[in-house]
């Protein structure tokens, strides 16, 4: 079975980093995603949780801001736990594998004037295939 997506959307706002004792890493932020089809007063956004681990995480909270147009390759997962009233309750992520910017010339250099730059995209999966 295979459980991969790649979304591209913007995100909703800066990424939280959460730093943990044992020295990890963790990302989380909102992607909007519009749907296709329909005229744009009527127009569908379907948000999306992303979580980033690691040397991910890292570059996502260095690099990524709010509005941002990226594309997102990773796993669905879904968080399920019991709440107080004894319901069950779901949160579905996608756990980021790969983050690629691919917003216009005119949005990077606008991240740009803001004190952005460097690297374009990060890959957590980066082997050498041999």
């Amino acid at each position: 079975m295979i459980n991969n997506t790649v979304i591209v959307g913007r995100l909703g706002q800066d990424p939280e980093l959460r730093y943990f004792e044992a020295g990890t890493c963790k990302s989380r932020f909102s992607l909007a995603v519009d749907r296709p089809g329909g005229s744009r007063e009527n127009k569908i956004t379907d948000w999306f949780n992303i979580e980033a681990w690691g040397k991910l995480a890292e570059f996502s909270g260095e690099y990524l801001k709010k509005g941002m147009m990226v594309s997102v390759q990773g796993s669905i997962e879904v968080d399920v736990w019991t709440d107080q009233t004894g319901n069950t309750r779901e949160n579905p992520s996608i756990k980021a594998s790969a983050i690629n910017f691919i917003g216009s010339k005119r949005d990077n250099e606008q991240y740009r004037q803001q004190g952005g730059g460097g690297q374009s995209s990060y890959n957590n999966d980066a082997v050498v295939p041999f």
